[in-house]
């Protein structure tokens, strides 16, 4: 045992908060760039016992913690790395699935530099606690255990919720509304569950087993999954509140790709990244012929993009074998991706295309992509993003040789459910309007929260959706203005 764990474990004094300050912030061990551009297993290999409990003792237990509220679901974030810093891990874990049902996923793929570490005070002259990591191994360690502990379930309210799409604000929707005695069925449009978790993130950065693992979770406190059910096909949102269901929660995602509109995005060998990385993640295709869904990828991939799915789909190329070039319009300081993943896929040996544009796409005799033709760009005034509008340099186009494009600029909602259900109030985007503060739509008993309603954002922002929709719909089954200020001046004009 380390000195630091002797005190923070009753074996010692405990560390003063200047000393706390002067330990370092623990790296997390990574697979060697070199290997791991070969093969999909994860990256991260998490913390030991004794780095997670030194990593933990910098915490200096803020008597007003920031950190909570930096976090979208409201973790005790200062009691569960307490847990951690005096060796234990069954309290972090409990601690954190008070507020959460997925701290596996969220310690791995959520921003938390951009959340949580962002106004850790810590982070003020040093780097802040690594607070994702630590929940990453809360979670592994209760997954060693070989059994999750289960919250108290209340009695059967005898109300029947349907969830449109298994994704992260659908699970915790139903999750949520588990717990509080609901009886909840989730329909999912494709042959798993999880969703983006699912089709969307790879394996080296999400392995299947944890999100299937996070999904049985969720199964386990009572709620159904039923999947290939496709809602505005295979039953539409008025079907399911006029056949049992009480209320409707739809967390269905912005599912539908984006084309940049350039002449030859129609050849053979242009994917968008949604195609190409659910055919890697949720079909296995990086494993043909063992699984039998085929996936082209060429001697030179283009990947069009500088997101965090852009990211993702360049380094699944590589690891298919590909030559791999990324071309973004704006410098690597605009890029949207996380620091953590452009830093991957630079020591994975991913060439950046920085301020570049591509202009068309140029196919050979036979349909298929042969070449991109892109052009240089340069940085002009902000734009309403707040980041500096890129301005193409005229005559500077020049051609990269490729055989597969992938389109990685976006997504927005996929109007299958949206045209089947036309009381449904839309945005000029397509997506549905919904209260930002109880998530309900235009149609009675319906909520809706999630990329569906915000458009494509983080795992975390649709966990913190889904717990506002249950809470919101149990007021609602139960009788209760869904805004509890509303509930107050109610009583207090019975009083009056």
């Amino acid at each position: 045992m380390s000195d630091v764990s002797k005190n923070n474990s009753g074996g010692g004094k405990e560390l003063s908060k200047k000393e706390r300050m002067a330990i370092p912030r623990t790296p997390i061990p990574e697979q060697d760039p070199h290997e791991r551009a070969k093969n999909f297993d994860e990256v991260a290999l998490g913390y030991s016992d004794e780095q997670a409990i030194t990593e933990a003792t910098r915490c200096l237990q803020c008597k007003k913690p920031k950190c909570v509220g930096g976090c979208p679901v409201g973790i005790d974030i200062p009691a569960f790395i307490d847990a951690i810093a005096h060796g234990d891990p069954a309290g972090a874990i409990a601690k954190l699935k008070e507020k959460t049902s997925f701290p596996a996923v969220c310690g791995r793929v959520c921003p938390q530099e951009e959340q949580c570490e962002q106004v850790c005070i810590v982070g003020k002259k040093h780097e802040p606690v690594a607070i994702g990591r630590l929940e990453r191994y809360a979670a592994d360690w209760e997954a060693k255990q070989g059994k999750a502990g289960k919250p108290e379930i209340a009695p059967s309210k005898g109300k029947r919720v349907g969830v449109v799409g298994s994704g992260p604000a659908g699970l915790t929707c139903a999750g949520e509304l588990a717990k509080m005695g609901y009886e909840v069925v989730i329909y999912e449009a494709l042959h798993k569950p999880g969703g983006v978790l699912t089709y969307g993130i790879p394996e080296f950065r999400l392995p299947k087993e944890i999100v299937f693992r996070e999904c049985e979770y969720v199964e386990s406190l009572g709620v159904e999954i039923k999947t290939d059910y496709v809602i505005g096909k295979t039953m539409t949102i008025d079907d399911m509140l006029a056949n049992g269901h009480d209320a409707v929660f739809i967390a269905n995602g912005a599912g539908l790709p984006v084309f940049m509109n350039i002449p030859g995005e129609n050849l053979n060998g242009v994917f968008s990244a949604n195609e190409f990385l659910t055919r890697a993640n949720l079909m296995k295709a990086f494993k043909f012929p063992e699984y039998d869904t085929p996936i082209k990828v060429g001697k030179k991939v283009a990947v069009i993009g500088g997101g965090n799915v852009a990211m993702d789909a360049a380094r699944t190329a590589l690891r298919l074998g590909a030559d791999v070039h990324m071309i973004y319009r704006r410098s690597r300081e605009e890029m949207p991706a996380r620091d953590e993943e452009i830093h991957h896929a630079e020591e994975e040996g991913i060439q950046f295309h920085l301020l570049n544009n591509p202009v068309q796409i140029i196919g050979d005799n036979d349909g298929w992509v042969e070449e991109i033709e892109c052009i240089q760009m340069e940085l002009g005034e902000p734009d309403e993003s707040g980041r500096r509008r890129p301005v193409p340099v005229e005559g500077s186009e020049y051609r990269i040789p490729v055989d597969v494009v992938i389109m990685a600029i976006g997504t927005r909602s996929n109007p299958v459910l949206t045209q089947a259900t036309p009381d449904l109030e839309l945005n000029k985007w397509g997506n549905i309007v919904a209260d930002p503060e109880t998530l309900a739509t235009s149609m009675e008993g319906v909520f809706a929260g999630g990329d569906i309603v915000t458009g494509a954002a983080t795992v975390i922002l649709a966990m913190g959706a889904g717990k506002t929709g249950a809470r919101s719909i149990d007021r609602y089954l139960r009788g209760l203005p869904l805004k509890p200020e509303a509930e107050a001046e109610t009583a207090e004009q019975a009083s009056a």
